[in-house]
Formats: C-alpha cells, structure tokens, sequence
C-alpha cells in the first residue's frame, strides 16, 4: 500500500525513515517532537524532502531520482489536521464540496450523500464553522477529507483538542469509516488508547526514525523502543482476560497468566473479552510475603529475574508469568534484602491500572 525511504535536514533536526505498511489502518506513535507531523507532511506533499522516494500502491508520489515530485493536489492524499481548517466564510455543505467539485467524476470513490449518512452530519449542511462544536468540526474535516476521494487518510492528532466525551463521539465515526469504507489510513497520536480503538498494528517513530513497525504487542515489547514506551508510562503492557464485571460494586475480574486480577470496572469489556492493561512502573509495591488486611487486593507472586542500578533507585525485572517491570528505592531495596532469585509479592491498586483497549 505505503512504501517510504526519505531523508530531510531540517535545522538540527534530521528525519530519516524508511517503511512498508500493508496494513488498512496503522497508528503512528512517537513523543512530542520526534517527527510524526513531519513525516505526514512530506507523505502529502505539504513538504519536500531532500531525497528518498513515496510510493503507494506502486505508483510513485515523489521520487528524487527519477526526479518525479507530484504536488500535493495530485497525490490523491487527504490529511485531516487537530484545527481542522474549516474555510470559515463557507457553509457545511460548501467545505464539504470543496474537494468533491474538484474530484473528477471518473475517480470519485464517494458521494456526498453517502458521507452525510456515515458521518450523521445533515443537520449541520447549512451552518457555518463557527456555529459548530469541536467535534462537529472534525467531522466534518472528515467528511471534506473523504469527499476529495483519497486513496489514503492522514490523520494528524484529529482528536488532541477534544476533551474526554467528544473524542469518545468521533472515535465510533472513524471506525466507521476504517470498516465501511475501506479506506487506508494512517492515524498519527500521543494515546495508544485512541490508537488501538482503530487498529493493532504499529509504526513507532523517534528523532526522526522508525524505531519498530508491526503488531501493537510485538513493538512496544521491542528493546529499541522501552525508552518511548517507559517515558508514556506503557513499560508494563499487559494482555488479560474478563472474567467478570461487577457493575454494581464497581469492579472488573480479568486474568493473567494464572493470575486473578481486580481492576476499575470495565464498561466497554464484556467477559471472555481480552484486552490490553498498563500499569506504570512505580505504582507497583513490593513485599517479602503475602499481606492480609490491607486494601490493596491485588498481591501477585513473582520472583526477581536481574536487577539494574539507576540514578534514582533500582530498576527490578519480575517473572509473573510476564516480565513486570518494578522501580523502586536503593532503600527498599537493601532493606528487604532483595536479590536475584528471591520471590515477592507485587503489589498494585485496582485503580493504578489502565485500559488501553480491545486486544486483536
């Protein structure tokens, strides 16, 4: 589908990667600066590089040696931005027929009515963008976007100026699009969350360079790239399995490894549904034996694997089945004369947990 080799100097920053994606949809993931809108501009046309090559779906969009440079409006590309950059003096149904009137007619892959239904948006046609709400705005950045009948969607962080209940009223619409439509995206943001809503499948990017590319799992489980994962607090990723929701006390019961786990009610998880759950490294207790009357009812035994001196504790590697990896102090850990081989309980708050989403 997607095939990149590019190269770009830009100041001190330096963008050099290289991929395939074959995948319908992919979620690009990397920390702020590490070049993710960089490289969807260049994939659009909006910038040029200084050499490589973009194919998609074996047709060159830039190649520096062949000397082939599509501009942006030929690429059959369409970007939809966080500020979604609705034309203000225009109506709805005008920014919706932007790209669409400059479609032609052999090659539209859509019509306009058929994204005013996907999109529920007929009771917006005659507004203008400032009589919109936030996500109102970006669905119909959307729609404008698929209208233009791309052959790929880039979507730059659409959902970062969102709050919490808007995004979680554009993600269903997006879905919709990735399975009705059929269309390949590429769907750039900081929250794995929003990510794995549309897809598993990973292309992880820092300073520049594709650091891993594939199953979400494979990746964020990949030495390169613990260091982008542990500074998103994603260093323990876990898959577990519902056992049940107690909606009325408020809890969820999911399994690892042999493991039962309690962990904040689950109202989108069904049982026997898998799912992926991360807990941050120093929210995990330890202890020499199993702890009765405590609130914390999650005690997993596990046993130390290697350990590792940092500058501000110890770092511990423990075998629950999975590795857990668990910080804690230089103190802590002379005092309960931890070592290689000692076994251990780890102790976590239900509530320490988080949901990342659906796994598979």
């Amino acid at each position: 589908m997607l095939s990149v080799d590019l190269q770009l100097q830009q100041g001190s920053f330096t963008l050099n990667s290289k991929f395939s994606l074959e995948n319908s949809v992919t979620g690009l993931f990397g920390l702020s600066g590490s070049g993710k809108s960089t490289l969807l501009s260049l994939i659009a046309g909006l910038k040029q590089p200084d050499n490589g090559w973009i194919r998609l779906n074996g047709k060159y969009l830039y190649c520096q040696s062949k000397n082939i440079k599509l501009p942006a409006n030929k690429r059959k590309v369409g970007v939809v931005f966080q500020d979604n950059q609705l034309f203000p003096h225009l109506t709805v149904m005008q920014n919706l027929a932007y790209g669409y009137n400059r479609t032609d007619n052999s090659r539209r892959r859509f019509e306009a009515a058929e994204i005013i239904d996907l999109l529920e948006i007929s009771h917006l046609l005659a507004k203008r963008p400032s009589q919109l709400s936030g996500g109102e705005k970006q669905r119909i950045a959307l729609g404008r976007a698929l209208l233009a009948s791309p052959q790929l969607l880039l979507l730059d962080e659409p959902l970062a100026s969102l709050d919490k209940g808007l995004k979680e009223q554009i993600l269903p619409f997006l879905k919709r699009v990735k399975d009705e439509l059929k269309l390949p995206m590429v769907y750039v943001s900081h929250s794995i969350e929003e990510i794995l809503h549309l897809t598993d499948h990973l292309l992880v990017i820092n300073k520049g360079e594709i650091l891993g590319c594939g199953l979400f799992y494979d990746v964020i489980k990949a030495k390169n790239v613990q260091d982008i994962v542990g500074a998103m607090g994603l260093e323990n990723t876990i898959t577990a399995n519902i056992i049940n929701n107690d909606t009325k006390l408020g809890y969820s019961i999911a399994e690892i490894k042999g493991h039962t786990l309690f962990l904040p009610l689950a109202n989108k998880l069904s049982k026997g549904d898998s799912c992926y759950i991360s807990i941050r490294s120093n929210e995990i207790a330890i202890a020499k034996h199993h702890i009765a009357h405590i609130s914390i009812q999650n005690q997993i035994k596990g046993t130390i694997i290697s350990y590792t001196k940092q500058t501000s504790g110890i770092s511990l590697n423990i075998d629950i089945g999975t590795t857990l990896i668990v910080d804690i102090t230089s103190k802590a850990f002379s005092e309960l004369e931890l070592k290689q081989g000692s076994e251990v309980y780890c102790l976590i708050k239900a509530q320490s947990f988080s949901f990342l989403g659906k796994a598979g």
